[in-house]
């Protein structure tokens, strides 16, 4: 990556699947941190796209839905055309923080060859209990195949540099694409996992947020990205070795704002 990361050079992505609810909202709060958003409609039969094509964004449209993973591959081929050295990615069901994406783009100067990883740590109680279970259990899995660990790895709110954005050929589709393109950088590009802890938003008893309901199908999507990510561990081989390998490198953690380390993130490295 050549020069620093800035609002102007970093683009916001936003894959969206009926999300007439917020994305309003949602890209509103994009464009207060980054000058271009891009929002790719993956289908919608709300009126999503009208909404969007309204306000000052890029707008990629799918006729049909064709998946997360292809909503990701055609946002980062547009933002490759834009010239962008990195792009930050977001749900536009509101889940995701738009405030948080100045912290990711500071650590991505800090940690130039990373993935920047928005990991849900931040008030983790009010994630629903079965998430947090399926977000264990996707760390445990991926760390294998990539070969370090790291926290988190199902958040959509990421940072991607620009070498990883232009990587052609990163196999999966839905949310294995998620899963894989972390693989494909780790063992193509040599890129890291860095994550900044941010705070994830969803509905709950007492709150006056509405959300839709979320796409990722727990047993359905999990079970496909288990499968995917079982398969690039057997195919890279000494499945022992790989393992210890990837259990002795701890997840790398970027709270720039808790450099006191007064804010408790068990068994994690700080570089703030």
């Amino acid at each position: 990556m050549s020069g620093r990361l800035h609002r102007g050079n970093v683009a916001i992505l936003i894959p969206a699947l009926n999300e007439a609810l917020r994305i309003d909202e949602v890209v509103g709060e994009a464009l207060a941190h980054c000058d271009r958003v891009i929002v790719v409609d993956d289908g919608s039969d709300d009126a999503t796209a009208d909404i969007v094509a309204a306000l000052p964004v890029t707008l990629v449209r799918h006729p049909q839905r064709r998946g997360k993973g292809a909503a990701l591959r055609s946002g980062f081929a547009e933002a490759v055309r834009q010239g962008c050295a990195a792009v930050v990615t977001m749900d536009g069901d509101g889940q995701h923080r738009a405030s948080d994406v100045p912290r990711l783009i500071d650590a991505a100067n800090r940690h130039p060859n990373a993935i920047v990883n928005g990991a849900r740590l931040q008030k983790r109680s009010t994630q629903p209990w079965y998430r947090r279970i399926g977000n264990d259990f996707g760390d445990w899995g991926i760390a294998w195949a990539c070969g370090f660990r790291m926290v988190d790895s199902q958040s959509g709110q990421r940072l991607y540099p620009g070498h990883v954005i232009a990587m052609t050929d990163v196999p999966g589709e839905g949310f294995v694409f998620e899963a894989q393109i972390l693989i494909s950088a780790a063992r193509r590009l040599g890129c890291g996992v860095v994550s900044v802890p941010v705070e994830s938003r969803y509905h709950s008893a007492g709150s006056g947020e509405r959300f839709r309901k979320s796409h990722f199908r727990l047993f359905h999507d999990l079970r496909s990205i288990t499968t995917h990510v079982v398969g690039q561990v057997l195919a890279n081989g000494h499945v022992l070795r790989e393992y210890r390998r990837a259990r002795s490198r701890p997840p790398v953690i970027d709270d720039a704002d808790d450099a006191a380390g007064t804010r408790p993130h068990p068994r994690l490295h700080h570089h703030g």
